[in-house]
């Protein structure tokens, strides 16, 4: 019998939070899968949009290279742009979207000598102060840009830094700051993340950006109508592998972090830290066994971890277990964790058997 822990992908639930994201726009969507899709499996993710996608977002051409070597002909976008110069005939061969938000991006692309012209996002820092040009100084890069013989469609894009916060201003400060660079500029757009997709209209331009939304997982700090269609797409589960009953007093787990006030049922999960749940998810880190709502108890574990049994009296051995997915938010376990959806998703290890319904 093989360990029963597995994260099982909904493919249809991506394809619909994709036409979600595609129908708040109203124009072009690039669906970002770096990062592996977030821990869902990029090529299988790609391959289940490639009929539908405008184009795909990845980090660096090693993710690019995976999707054109499983057939991916979609248009890829190089979010981070080029690390060295001889990565732009890669950038070439494979026909990307190449983004330019350094000085040196910029000199490496005006020296370069592609066999065709190259498409080329601009890149605008507005205020998350990461990566990007300053806005004053774009007019004139794209002025070279555009006069370069091998530089084909511009887009000019920026990043926002609080868009997941409804109420902060900031947001409105830098669509606002965007705005004034390109206005007279007759050229595409690309504002908006998942967060400026569901909740900032004035983001919305030529092209979006939709990552984490495409996951399921609500990136805003109050959800709105938009966020609240979201598909959860991963299901990460288990199943019970022992049970026992602990009597007042007795505490569980490394560090005795949990000890019981009352006599308590306890159910150990084949699943820990070493498959990607957060070793700090806090005592009442919500999970459902057999379909009904428990709880973490004691610290997570390497290998597993121990779930309060006592209002479930017929829990046994064998039982699945949802950790997150379709009952259990996974903002919910981020939230008790300390962290944020991403790094749960993102960090599933490769142990953990991805499965895929379609």
């Amino acid at each position: 019998m093989s360990r029963p822990a597995k994260a099982t992908i909904n493919l249809n639930a991506i394809r619909a939070n994709y036409r979600l994201a595609k129908q708040c726009s109203g124009g072009k969507a690039a669906a970002i899968i770096k990062a592996n899709a977030y821990g869902h499996g990029a090529v299988r993710v790609a391959q289940a949009l490639s009929s539908e996608a405008d184009a795909f977002g990845v980090a660096c051409i090693e993710e690019a290279l995976e999707l054109r070597e499983s057939g991916i002909t979609t248009r890829i976008m190089l979010l981070e742009g080029v690390f060295t110069p001889d990565e732009l005939s890669a950038v070439d061969r494979l026909d990307m979207t190449v983004v330019i938000h350094t000085q040196e991006q910029l000199t490496w692309l005006l020296a370069a000598r592609p066999e065709r012209p190259l498409a080329v996002m601009l890149k605008l820092d507005t205020g998350m102060h990461r990566l990007g040009f300053a806005p004053e100084n774009v007019q004139a890069i794209y002025t070279q840009l555009a006069q370069c013989p091998h530089v084909g469609d511009i887009t000019l894009m920026t990043h926002f830094s609080r868009a997941d916060e409804v109420d902060e201003a900031f947001t409105a400060t830098q669509i606002a700051r965007f705005q004034a660079a390109v206005a007279t500029l007759k050229v595409p757009l690309s504002l908006a993340n998942s967060a400026g997709v569901l909740a900032w209209p004035a983001a919305r331009a030529d092209w979006v950006r939709p990552g984490i939304m495409l996951y399921g997982a609500d990136p805003l700090d109050q959800p709105n109508a938009h966020s609240c269609q979201l598909q959860p797409a991963m299901s990460l589960t288990s199943a019970l592998i022992a049970v026992r009953e602990l009597a007042a007093g007795e505490s569980i787990g490394y560090g005795a972090r949990f000890t019981c006030e009352q006599p308590v049922r306890v159910g150990v999960v084949a699943l820990g830290y070493a498959d990607g749940y957060p070793r700090h998810a806090k005592d009442g880190t919500p999970v459902r066994v057999k379909g009904q709502k428990s709880r973490i108890i004691g610290r997570v574990s390497m290998d597993m971890l121990t779930v309060d049994l006592t209002a479930i009296p017929d829990a046994k051995v064998g039982d699945p277990v949802e950790l997150w997915g379709d009952d259990v938010a996974a903002n919910s376990v981020a939230a008790m964790s300390d962290t944020i959806a991403y790094t749960l998703f993102t960090g599933v290890t490769r142990r953990v058997p991805l499965v895929y319904v379609d």
